[in-house]
């Protein structure tokens, strides 16, 4: 029970007990945690085997969690809420936190989701990593990945998520920068640790402000606690976690990491921005959905954060001709979407989560489409090398075209149904939000049908001694699935299910005004993504394509292709003003803090020399001075009588 200051007491009702099948829900994370372990302990022994290993390992977690999902679905929506308590954590003074495990509808669309899409994409890598040398090693970090996904999502409470937090971004450095032979994965590896680092700051200092002002880190505790608390609190703890949020999830101003990313193997660049780790900072604000039911000034700040990034990421994809990194910036944009989904409150909540499912789908079909392409052309990633690939590569021609069809939102793909959703519930709430989220996707139709265009369609533009061929079955049969799934997601909106899935977690959906009839506003998103359908189509197949990005540009296109400057803003506002803070430190330790310590050790020295002259070694002399010491005593005594 927890009083508040208007005496009214308010109960805490934790969730029950896990059994049963919902008892093993710990086997979901420590699945891929045993995998880990033995992959990247076990040495060459698993050399030869490791990797199916490695994949049988979140396969297993998949299944559990299908079964965990089937069984909760049978249940009440009031017993949809479980807690596997595994063992006290911390408990020191008034701090208690339990290693707690809560499954409830939301945590079991994303176990799904990790675990089924990172299966794939597992799979995948068996054929994409053949050659490897470290092949072994690659899995064993792929494994501690979902594992520490799994912890995030799992958690009961944020000391617990943070633990998975923070092991998702120990994996991210480590495959980011897994070929650091090569300078380029090194530093994006170190600039993508160094860059989370700020958000983790962020998400750590709301922490300990949810300790402070609740005396507990559980969401059950908080959620009933949070009316008790100022707005001022609950603004303050919003816009922290918010910061949290944008490093992991690459949102504006924290997203200058997310391109550089693309130097890892292409697999991580599928497990980053479809099932991992960009979606936990959406996962982050949709489970803090009762902190920002009572911060409402947070909540807007993750609307305008998310539109920004919207734009922001789409005007980067237009410029980019590494087929990855275009498919970066769009990641950065559909993330962008989930965020303003979540912004606009228990209207969008279950919207955001839809449009990260389909998104899981789709964004995992593209990149893991895209290291097809790369296999079948050399490695080699600019567009502008490739053209007419439809025919060499059709398994990946027309797996990738379903997800381009989902991702721009063409009626009846599972983009559409998500994305036109979330756009619907902005024009409802703010007109200015709807128009800029309505821009975002007829820029986004335009740089994916460039990306078509340039890849699959057009003139051959290969390089010499490069013959384009389609991937093992073992590469095509993951793009298959997640073709079907980019097609039939949107099945998930039928009767409104993810609605009333959700609505146990994020409460019942909120009625919203439209200024004009729904499906009037889903023509209009129709004829906006058809415009830059068109536009596309008449720049880039018509007109050659020449082998070398013109110099001769717009700044508009110099900006994009330079990610808006971001590496420039956090140089002039962070990078500079740091090591000049950092060199006048310096200066003050070397000459203030240490001068007045070595100043006062040379006096100390320089007194001890002058004391030393005293001490000559001759016993006569020291006799000497006792003698006229006593003598001076003496007289001084005599003196004082007479």
């Amino acid at each position: 029970m927890f009083v508040l200051e208007t005496g009214l007491e308010v109960p805490v009702v934790a969730p029950e007990s896990a059994d049963g099948v919902l008892g093993l829900v710990w086997l979901v994370i420590a699945l891929p945690l045993l995998g880990a372990a033995i992959l990247l302990l076990g040495g060459r022994f698993t050399d030869k085997w490791g990797h199916w290993l490695g994949t049988a390992m979140p396969i297993g977690s998949f299944v559990v969690s299908l079964l965990m999902f089937l069984e909760i679905q049978g249940r009440d929506e009031e017993d949809r809420q479980v807690v596997k308590h595994l063992y006290d954590w911390i408990h020191v003074g008034g701090l208690r936190v339990d290693m707690d495990l809560l499954y409830d509808p939301l945590a079991s669309l994303f176990l799904l989701l990790i675990t089924g899409v990172g299966s794939l994409i597992h799979v995948y890598s068996i054929g994409y990593m053949e050659h490897d040398p470290r092949r072994r090693r690659f899995f064993g970090y792929l494994n501690l990945f979902v594992a520490a996904m799994l912890m995030l999502i799992l958690s009961e409470n944020y000391l617990g998520l943070f633990l998975g937090w923070e092991g998702v971004g120990l994996a991210s450095y480590l495959l980011i920068g897994f070929w650091q032979h090569k300078h380029s994965a090194a530093q994006a590896a170190k600039k993508a640790f160094v860059i989370n680092r700020v958000g983790d700051m962020g998400m750590a200092t709301a922490i300990f402000l949810a300790f402070t002002l609740f005396g507990s880190t559980s969401f059950t505790v908080i959620s009933a606690r949070a009316g008790g608390a100022s707005e001022a609190a609950m603004t303050a703890f919003g816009i922290l976690l918010l910061v949290g949020a944008c490093g992991k999830s690459a949102q504006v101003p924290l997203q200058a990491w997310l391109l550089d990313a693309m130097e890892g193997p292409t697999p991580v660049s599928a497990l980053i921005h479809a099932a991992t780790m960009v979606t936990a900072g959406v996962y982050l604000v949709v489970r803090s959905n009762f902190v920002f039911e009572y911060a409402p000034d947070a909540q807007t700040a993750v609307v305008v954060v998310a539109v920004v990034t919207i734009l922001w990421g789409a005007a980067i994809g237009c410029a980019k001709d590494d087929i990855k990194k275009a498919l970066a910036g769009s990641t950065m944009s559909q993330i962008g979407y989930m965020m303003l989904g979540a912004g606009l409150g228990t209207a969008g909540y279950a919207f955001a989560i839809f449009h990260l499912l389909t998104h899981g789908f789709f964004k995992a079909n593209m990149f893991l489409g895209a290291g097809s392409v790369m296999h079948g052309m050399d490695d080699d990633v600019d567009m502008r090398h490739y053209g007419m690939l439809n025919k060499a590569m059709p398994v990946t021609f027309l797996t990738f075209a379903m997800g381009y069809l989902a991702i721009i939102g063409f009626p009846g793909f599972s983009g559409f149904w998500s994305k036109d959703k979330i756009i619907e519930v902005a024009i409802g709430q703010n007109l200015l939000v709807g128009a800029c989220a309505l821009v975002g996707a007829g820029v986004t139709a335009f740089y994916m049908t460039r990306l078509m265009l340039m890849t699959f369609f057009s003139e051959k533009r290969w390089q010499k001694d490069v013959h384009p061929h389609e991937s093992p079955a073992l590469m095509t049969v993951p793009l298959i699935v997640l073709a079907a799934l980019s097609v039939l997601g949107g099945l998930l909106l039928a009767g409104n299910w993810i609605i009333h899935w959700l609505e146990p977690v994020v409460g019942p959906e909120e009625e919203h005004e439209l200024p004009i009839p729904a499906i009037g506003i889903t023509v209009i998103t129709v004829l906006v993504v058809a415009v830059g359908v068109a536009l596309a189509f008449a720049l880039f197949q018509r007109q050659r394509v020449p082998d070398v990005a013109p110099t001769d540009v717009s700044f508009v296109t110099r900006a994009a292709r330079n990610d808006l400057y971001g590496d420039a803003i956090n140089e002039g506002l962070v990078v500079q003003p740091g090591r000049r803070l950092v060199a006048g430190l310096f200066v003050f330790d070397r000459s203030g803090a240490d001068g007045a310590f070595m100043g006062g050790g040379a006096a100390v020295k320089a007194l001890g020399g002058v004391l030393r002259k005293v001490q000559t070694g001759y016993v006569r002399s020291y006799a000497l001075s006792v003698l006229v010491g006593v003598l001076v005593v003496a007289a001084a005594m005599l003196a004082v009588n007479l």
